[in-house]
């Protein structure tokens, strides 16, 4: 996609505009996409950089992440980890409580949330909602 590197070439093939629509979005991170499928010369990770500010700069007014908390949380680190449900029985003891929990049968305990905060290296507090947590 693009043929030379220089950087005043790159500018030049795709200049960088702050992103307002999904379809800016999107050629934006086509553009990404492609530059990273190549060798990394120090000009494209100057414009790597520039291009990552824009996106950045629009994901965080346009794109919505969902407030993780509880359960939702752990699936998400646990998937995100690479884990499976037996994985987890050093904490949860059996896999039956680790079934009955993932599956909103029973509730995590103040020890599980510990013993997960310190396993994925994450603060208690992030098992909790925000609506839950003094202000």
């Amino acid at each position: 996609m693009f043929a030379a590197d220089s950087y005043i070439n790159l500018l030049q093939q795709f200049p960088p505009r702050p992103i307002n629509s999904e379809a800016e979005f999107a050629a934006a991170q086509a553009v990404v996409d492609s530059l990273l499928d190549s060798e990394i010369t120090p000009e494209k990770r100057d414009y790597l950089n520039v291009l990552g500010v824009l996106i950045y700069e629009y994901e965080e007014k346009n794109v919505l992440i969902p407030d993780l908390y509880g359960v939702a949380l752990l699936k998400a680190l646990i998937s995100e980890s690479g884990l499976r449900q037996k994985d987890l029985i050093p904490i949860f003891k059996t896999e039956s409580i680790a079934s009955a929990i993932l599956n909103g049968q029973r509730k995590l305990t103040v020890e599980h949330i510990e013993k997960f905060a310190k396993f994925f290296n994450i603060s208690p507090a992030a098992f909790f909602s925000q609506s839950t947590q003094a202000i």
